[in-house]
């Protein structure tokens, strides 16, 4: 095999499982302990030697950034998924707003928004495909007529981000995050349904009106 062909080979199964395991890791300890985490406390929770995870991720920009790609990735999968399987728009809607809270990104999002560049370009893509769907998904949730009309992606994510940052209590253990995440998306989605029973004060968030605010 010529030296050309040896460059471009494919990462081994294990090497890639190695990494997926690093990046789960990194995610979970950021969530419970923010960035500042030792990096070898993340190589431990992975089950990797140090040298694996340098070998991977020289520094923690590079390891936050994936973090942060990740959890892009597998929020456009789900809502992709969602999409494609439930029997309408609003439940894939609902689908995919318990399904992002699960990634905790109102957890993420504070330690993290400093810590990496956010106009990376896989990084700019991947949001901006992600955007694209659920802008899709809820218009489709209004051509339906099971979304109301004066809200739209921004007031979606704000929603999410807010109602998944940590409780101000110490002694709040995930179980009960979770169930009362969930519990309270559900009641916030049920706002979302058409016909609105209260009229909204402002205007609807876009996703640019985020932008503008970051």
């Amino acid at each position: 095999m010529s030296s050309s062909a040896t460059a471009v080979r494919a990462p081994r199964a294990d090497a890639l499982r190695n990494r997926e395991r690093i990046v789960a890791a990194a995610r979970e300890i950021f969530v419970e302990f923010g960035p500042d985490v030792p990096l070898d406390e993340i190589a431990r929770r992975a089950g990797v030697g140090n040298a694996t995870l340098y070998r991977n991720f020289p520094d923690r920009r590079e390891l936050i950034h994936h973090v942060v790609l990740s959890v892009m990735e597998r929020n456009l999968d789900q809502v992709e998924a969602a999409e494609a399987e439930e029997p309408d728009a609003f439940s894939a809607l609902s689908r995919f707003v318990h399904a992002a809270a699960d990634e905790r990104i109102g957890a993420l999002c504070p330690v993290l928004s400093d810590a990496f560049d956010q106009n990376e370009p896989q990084l700019v893509a991947v949001k901006l495909r992600l955007e694209e769907a659920v802008e899709r998904l809820m218009g489709r949730a209004r051509r339906e007529g099971q979304l109301r009309t004066d809200v739209a992606s921004g007031d979606l994510f704000v929603a999410i981000t807010q109602l998944t940052r940590p409780l101000p209590v110490s002694n709040c253990k995930a179980d009960t995050f979770d169930q009362f995440v969930h519990r309270h998306l559900q009641l916030f989605l049920d706002g979302l349904r058409a016909p609105a029973r209260s009229e909204l004060p402002g205007s609807p968030a876009t996703f640019e009106d985020l932008r503008q605010q970051s």
